[in-house]
Parts: C-alpha cells; sequence; structure tokens
C-alpha cells in the first residue's frame, strides 16, 4: 500500500486542530498564560533599564573627573579640597556634592507622599560655577538666599505649591526649614513621577546636609584636556583619594542599577518559571488525553499505511502549532501585561521613570522559544507513545483506558520522597545558607517524588475523599469517585498544577505568619515602653522630637533609639546606642556587671562577650567613620536580645562616632510617669510631634501591627504573582474535565439512554472536579506547611524564632479549592448534560 506523504499528514493534523476548537482554544491559553508571564518580565524590566540608562546617561554629565574616598564608610572628602582642586591646572570647575534626604511639607502641614521615589536636597550653583548649564526655569529662578528654594516641575504640581509661596522644608537631621518658594526648574531626566529635588542655595545646602567639613565627593571639568589626562594630573596631587572618569563613574552607576534590576528581573522569572512549569504539566496532561482519544484514529491511519514516525509527527506538528499560536499571542499577552503593571505602579504613585515600552528582539525570541519549545517536549512523549501502539490493538475500545505500570515511578517516587523528608529534617536544624540549601534541596526531591507517586498516591486519598463526599449523593457520588479514581495518571496530572500552586501559597504563609509572629513575640517580650515614636523608613524620628516629649509632664523619659556602626580591632561592627534611660523602655536581663551606659560605658550581650573577649572592665576602641577613635569601657554583659542587638553604647559616644548628617532617632520610646493618664498622653505626644509631621505615635499593639502590615505588603506582591499559577491551575482543570467529557461520550451516552437526568449528570461532573481539586490541594497544603516550617527554621539566627502555621488560611484553601473544583466543571459539566444519548451511542 502507498505510504502516506508528509503533506497529507500535516493536513490531518491541522484539520484535527480546527475541528476541535474548544479543546485548541484551552490548550493555547494554558501556553499563553505561561509565555506572558516570561515575555511581561522581561519587557517590565527592559523598559525600566533603557529608562534608568538614559536617567543616568545624565549621571556626571560633563564630569571629566570625580574625587572620592576609596573606603565609602568615611565622613567623605574633606571641603578644603576643593580650593585645592581648583588649583590644578586646567581645571575649570570644581563642584562639591552636597545633599541629603528632605521631607517636602506643604501649606496644609501634611508631608508630601514621594511613593518612594527620592526626596532629595541639594545645593545650587551658578552657571559660573556649575560643572553643566542649570535646568531651565519655566517659573521664576533660583534660590538667591537663605530660605528660598526652587522645586521641580512635578513636586511642585504634587505639592499644590506656586511661585512666592511659603513652604516648610523637614530636615531629618536638623529639624524643620521655613522656606520660600523661588522657582519652577524642569528637571532633566531624573523628574520622575513622584520625585521631589529642593535647590538650595549653596552655603544653606552645606549647613543643612553637611558636617561643614566633608563631602561625599568633588566632580572637576576641565578645558582642553581629554578625561584621562585630567585623571592623571589630580592623582598627582591626591594620590590617596579615588579618582575616576566621568565615563568610569557612568558606567559604575549603570552597573549598579544593572545589579538592581537583575534582582526584580530574576524576581519575576521566577514566577514565570512556576507558571510555565504548571502549564507545562497541563499541556502534557492535554496532549495524553488527545492521544488517548485519537488512538483509534490513529490506529486506522496506520492501518492504511502511515508510518509510526508519520503518526508521532503528526501529533508534535499540532503541538508545534498549538506553541506557535500560543507564543505569539503571550507575546502579546505579555506586553500588555508590562503595560498595566507599570500603570498600576505609577497608579500608587511608587515614583517610577517614565519611558516607552521597550519590546527588544531578545523577548521576542526568548518567548517564542520557550512556548513552542515547552509546548513540543510535552507533546513529544505521548507522540511517541502513541506511535508504538500496534494498529490493531488501537482500534480495541478498552485500549484507550489502559496504561503500563506504576509500579517503577512509584518506587522512584518513594525513595525520592524519603530522601526529601530526611534533608528537609537535616537542614531544619542548622541555620544559614548551607541549611537553607539542604532544605532547598529536600524540597526539590520531594516536589519530584510527588509528581512521579501522585498516581498512586491519588488512589486510596481520592478513594477515601469519594466515600465521605459519595454518601450525601448516593450512585451519582459513587459514580464520580468511581471516575476520578480509575484513571490515576490523569487525575494526578490534573491535581499537580494544584498542589504546585498552593504549596507556594502555604510557604508563603507559614513564612510570614511566622515573621509576623516572632515580631510580636519580641515586642511583648522585650519592650516595656508605652509608646512608640516611629518615623519613615528613609527620615526617622528627626531630630528635636524626643526633647519635645521628654518636656511633657506625664512623661517619666524618652529614649531614643540609634544605629551605630564602627570599626573595632579592624572589624566593622553594628551596634546601637540609647540616648536616656534603659529600664521601663525596654526589657533585659543582666548577667555580669552592672546597665551603667553613662559617659562611655558599653553594654554587650553574651555571645558578643564570649567571641570576643570583651569581658566587664576590658577597654575597647571605636573607629567611627572620620577616623575618631573612641574608647569604651564594658561595664556589663546582658543576656542575648534580638530587639537590643550586640553591643550598646551611650549618646555622647554616638555623637562622637556618627556624622552629623546620620543623627535622626530610629525610633523613641515613651515611658508615663506612674499615675499619669496613659491614654490621655496619647494626645498630649501627638501635639508635641506635631509640628514634625512624618512622626507616629504608637503603643506596642499599634507598633506591632505596623510591623505586619509591611510583611502583608510584601506577601499582596508575592500573592499577587502565585494567583497566574492558581488561574493556571484551575484553566488545566477545567481543560480535563472538558477532555475527559469528549473522551467519555458513549459512556455518558450510554448513562443518559438508561435514564440518568441531566442534572444527575452536571452533579457527577461537580462531585468528580471537586474530588480531584481537594486531592491536589491537601497534598500542596502538607508540603506547603513541610517547606514552610524547614525554611523557617533556618532563620532562627535571624529572629524567625515563632513558626506559626496559619490554620485558618490553610483551612480557606481547602474549602477554597472544593468551590474551585465546582466552578471549573461548570461548563464540562453542562456540556456532558447536553450530550445526546442516541449519537453518542453511535459515535465511533
Amino acid at each position: 500500500m502507498a505510504s502516506i506523504t508528509n503533506s497529507p499528514m500535516r493536513k490531518v493534523s491541522l484539520r484535527n486542530l480546527a475541528a476541535h476548537k474548544v479543546r485548541l482554544a484551552l490548550t493555547v491559553l494554558s501556553v499563553v498564560l505561561g509565555t506572558a508571564f516570561v515575555a511581561g518580565s522581561f519587557v517590565f524590566t527592559d523598559t525600566l533599564q533603557k529608562t534608568f540608562d538614559s536617567i543616568f546617561e545624565n549621571t556626571a554629565q560633563g564630569v571629566d573627573v570625580r574625587v572620592s574616598m576609596p573606603d565609602r564608610n568615611t565622613s567623605g572628602v574633606p571641603i578644603e579640597d576643593v580650593d585645592k582642586l581648583a588649583a590644578i591646572d586646567g581645571v575649570r570647575a570644581v563642584a562639591p556634592a552636597v545633599s541629603g534626604q528632605i521631607v517636602l511639607i506643604n501649606a496644609d502641614g501634611g508631608a508630601v507622599q514621594t511613593g518612594g521615589a527620592p526626596s532629595i536636597g541639594t545645593s545650587y550653583l551658578p552657571a559660573e560655577r556649575a560643572i553643566t548649564p542649570p535646568d531651565p526655569y519655566s517659573e521664576g529662578g533660583p534660590p538667591e538666599a537663605a530660605g528660598d528654594i526652587a522645586l521641580n516641575a512635578s513636586a511642585m504640581e504634587k505639592a499644590g505649591l506656586s511661585v512666592g509661596d511659603q513652604a516648610r522644608i523637614l530636615v531629618p537631621a536638623r529639624g524643620i526649614v521655613d522656606v520660600t518658594v523661588t522657582g519652577i526648574y524642569e528637571g532633566s531626566g531624573s523628574d520622575t513621577g513622584g520625585f521631589i529635588g529642593a535647590l538650595f542655595t549653596d552655603e544653606q545646602a552645606r549647613s543643612l546636609f553637611t558636617d561643614g567639613k566633608h563631602v561625599d565627593y568633588i566632580d572637576v571639568a576641565g578645558t582642553g584636556l581629554s578625561q584621562t589626562e585630567m585623571q592623571q594630573r589630580v592623582e598627582q596631587v591626591f594620590p590617596d583619594l579615588q579618582v575616576q572618569t566621568g565615563d568610569e563613574v557612568r558606567e559604575e552607576t549603570k552597573a549598579e542599577v544593572d545589579t538592581a534590576l537583575s534582582f526584580i528581573n530574576y524576581f519575576l522569572l521566577a514566577f514565570g518559571a512556576i507558571a510555565l512549569l504548571v502549564g507545562t504539566f497541563i499541556i502534557y496532561n492535554t496532549f495524553s488525553m488527545i492521544v488517548a482519544q485519537r488512538l483509534r484514529e490513529l490506529a486506522l491511519l496506520r492501518a492504511v499505511g502511515a508510518s509510526r514516525a508519520q503518526v508521532g509527527r503528526s501529533v508534535v506538528t499540532e503541538a508545534l502549532i498549538v506553541g506557535l499560536i500560543g507564543s505569539v499571542i503571550g507575546l502579546l499577552a505579555g506586553i500588555g501585561l508590562a503595560y498595566g503593571l507599570r500603570g498600576l505602579l505609577n497608579a500608587f504613585d511608587v515614583g517610577l521613570p517614565e519611558g516607552s515600552l521597550q519590546v527588544s528582539p531578545r523577548t521576542v525570541v526568548v518567548a517564542l522559544v520557550v512556548g513552542v519549545v515547552v509546548t513540543t517536549l510535552s507533546a513529544y512523549a505521548p507522540a511517541r507513545r502513541a506511535s508504538k501502539v500496534p494498529p490493531v490493538a488501537a482500534m480495541r475500545e478498552e485500549f484507550a483506558s489502559t496504561g503500563d505500570s506504576l509500579r517503577v515511578r512509584t518506587l522512584i517516587g518513594a525513595i525520592l520522597g524519603v530522601l526529601g523528608v530526611v534533608l528537609v529534617v537535616v537542614g531544619s536544624r542548622g541555620t544559614g545558607q548551607g541549611a537553607a540549601l539542604t532544605v532547598g534541596g529536600g524540597a526539590f526531591a520531594l516536589i519530584i517524588a510527588v509528581l512521579l507517586g501522585s498516581p498512586a498516591l491519588s488512589q486510596p486519598i481520592v478513594g477515601a475523599l469519594g466515600v465521605v463526599f459519595a454518601k450525601p449523593f448516593g450512585s451519582v457520588g459513587r459514580l464520580a469517585r468511581t471516575n476520578a479514581v480509575r484513571n490515576p495518571r490523569r487525575t494526578a496530572a490534573t491535581a499537580f498544577a494544584l498542589t504546585l500552586g498552593l504549596m507556594l501559597v502555604t510557604v508563603i504563609g507559614v513564612f510570614g505568619s511566622s515573621a509576623k509572629a516572632s515580631i510580636n513575640a519580641l515586642i511583648d517580650v522585650g519592650v516595656t515602653a508605652d509608646y512608640i515614636l516611629t518615623g519613615p523608613n528613609a527620615v526617622g524620628v528627626p531630630r528635636g522630637a524626643a526633647d519635645a516629649v521628654r518636656a511633657l509632664p506625664d512623661v517619666q523619659s524618652a529614649t531614643s533609639l540609634h544605629g551605630v556602626r564602627a570599626t573595632v580591632n579592624g572589624q566593622d561592627e553594628q551596634g546601637a546606642s540609647l540616648d536616656g534611660p534603659i529600664d521601663g523602655v525596654l526589657d533585659y536581663n543582666i548577667v555580669d556587671g552592672t546597665a551603667d551606659l553613662s559617659g562611655n560605658n558599653m553594654m554587650v550581650s553574651q555571645t558578643t562577650s564570649t567571641d570576643n573577649g570583651w569581658t566587664v572592665g576590658s577597654t575597647q576602641t571605636l573607629v567611627g567613620a572620620d577616623g575618631t577613635q573612641y574608647p569604651v569601657v564594658v561595664a556589663g554583659v546582658f543576656e542575648d536580645n534580638q530587639l537590643i542587638g550586640s553591643w550598646i553604647v551611650s549618646d555622647e559616644a554616638y555623637q562622637a562616632l556618627m556624622p552629623v548628617t546620620s543623627l535622626p532617632d530610629f525610633a523613641v520610646l515613651v515611658k508615663a510617669k506612674p499615675g499619669a493618664d496613659v491614654t490621655a498622653l496619647r494626645g498630649e505626644l501627638e501635639q508635641a510631634t506635631e509640628k514634625y509631621v512624618v512622626v507616629q505615635v504608637q503603643d506596642r499593639e499599634e507598633f506591632k501591627g505596623t510591623q505586619g502590615q509591611q510583611i502583608n505588603t510584601l506577601l499582596a506582591i508575592l500573592y499577587g504573582l502565585l494567583a497566574l499559577a492558581v488561574v493556571i491551575a484551575i484553566l488545566g482543570i477545567i481543560n480535563t474535565l472538558a477532555l475527559s467529557v469528549v473522551e467519555r461520550r458513549r459512556e455518558i451516552g450510554m448513562l443518559r439512554a438508561v435514564g440518568m437526568q441531566r442534572a444527575q449528570m452536571r452533579r457527577t461532573i461537580y462531585l468528580e472536579s471537586v474530588l480531584i481539586a481537594v486531592y491536589g490541594a491537601a497534598v500542596g497544603v502538607v508540603l506547603g506547611i513541610g517547606f514552610g516550617w524547614g525554611f523557617v527554621s533556618t532563620l532562627r539566627d535571624q529572629g524567625l524564632g515563632e513558626i506559626t502555621i496559619p490554620w485558618g488560611q490553610v483551612a480557606l484553601m481547602l474549602v477554597g479549592s472544593g468551590i474551585v473544583g465546582v466552578l471549573a466543571a461548570l461548563w464540562p459539566a453542562n456540556r456532558a448534560a447536553k450530550t445526546k444519548p442516541l449519537e453518542a451511542i453511535a459515535d465511533l
């Protein structure tokens, strides 16, 4: 018999796709969702990258040389070096960097929110002193005297100010500064949606943002010299300083931005990989079912002369077409996703720079290759299996429902499962990166174990669930249980998508609830203050707020908490300082010496004392950023306390060691006088700190809630991204059920012919879907709890001492999975109920 050519086989593949439009749409959709997430993450990060690149093309613009300290942990370059640089032959202009964090206060007395964008005050240099020409002014002019400021256009709009208006600026290390707006300048590149840039006179900026002796760096512009020549001349005068060309500064800045954006890219791509992984199983399951349904059709092709290779290629061709269509749509959807994500972030005013979307050739290639390759590989195994089926065997009705033994894969899965449990348990006993990697290895082994062993595992678990669900529904429930159990491969593959999604959700839930519980425990046990004054992360509590609170008649003490960084015996050390009494605001236990922090006394934790040999009575020399040496005496050793840290010094030591620009308080702990009305004290504290705008007055419960809210914000982003995996899983259940209905069309026709009503048929499909969904969710939740427990255990030394399982969330997910099962079955069940008995029975 003449062999069938490739062209007729291609026609068969195309006609088969056209004849099953619903199946095609569902399969394409699973590819679309996976590739859209990958493409969207590339487009989003490429757009950010290009926009930031355009911004930083203006960084150090016109700068030939930048002079800075080799070690950034210093006070900076001596400001007296400005005159020395100006005296070098060939130097045209010298511009010291004078800038710092600010908070702009509008006419209504409220802080202007930047949404995370920088809010910076800097010095204005006239054209004759500037490296590059000043930004143009759309209205008014630059500051001319102390108390004048000019603002960028977007900041003026955000603050609702006009030229000539009075405003206030909060400089965290200096307090409130009254200003008058003299002009609006048009920022070049850096004028993002939330950015605030205030220009002060050079003299006032130096008094606000420097210690009067140092600046972060000094920029130099030359005349008639190359950057390299200018660099060499400056290095001859300042051999001990770091001297970079303007090009080197720009490349370094861009490299730092690339590093920051790479984290975002990896973060988004990780979830893209999750979505693709889930989508892969759905695609694989889909094509397995398609092949099972078409075995008699393919056998007929074999019988009329098609070779095994041609039959295999016909299935792969269908997968290739599906992958190509899905990838193209996914690429377009990814571009839309990136556009929507940027719009959403801008709506929340996070201060992202604006720029056109960037769709690079790399993004197009990756989206197409990933989508096509994943889909084709997913179809290869069932295609290969289909090509091996003998034509006569495939024509038997019962053949499609049979499969090879599950024994080998179950045995491998069991071995990997034992190995995974051992690794998770061993890793959870340690801390640090090595322990986390061990837990991660165990988690990976367990996921593969579940993937391999799930068909065998599904039979007893789904059977048990079926018994529970079957009783209220009688024979309909028993039939649904039988349908879910009799094809364990299909049940397992469908449930695995949901397993993976809910496993990740549970891991994040365990981490979040444990983090909040650990913070709450630390505050409950360690903080005894009645109120805590806090401020934004980048600002802290402005200097002066603590003094205002101490003056209140009902306040017994107000203790300011600061971070201290110093070098001890050649090692960088991080500690804390307290300005005020520790008794009454923090709970601690002295194990040796006293808690006296007056003068140059120091308290250290037990671990620090043991590791470093810092015993009571010993003297240690702390070296500050500017080289200041400050000797301290260890007065006491306290029991390890996560809130207090490794060591504490007095406010006197803090003032000596830290630059003046870093003096805002991290927090202020307030203790009421005995007998004072604590509730009324809140109003007094709020009134005393009102002028500092950003200060929040919180009791312990509110403080815990604020810390928990920060965790919730992070988790909300993770949950939002994970929702994609769960959506894919739901679509997978819909897809599988729909295909299952097609596969069982004759069976459904027989049931309808012997008297099953449409409502009973719909109920059967609903119950079958619920069983699959609950099984997948239950396995995912169990894995998620185990992995979450393992990972959180490795973070004990980071303060996560409490491991909490969010049982409410677990119960909600299990109930939700049942609801998802019903919703996913609505369309397949309706389709099954509409099956015409006689046509279905006669269908070959």
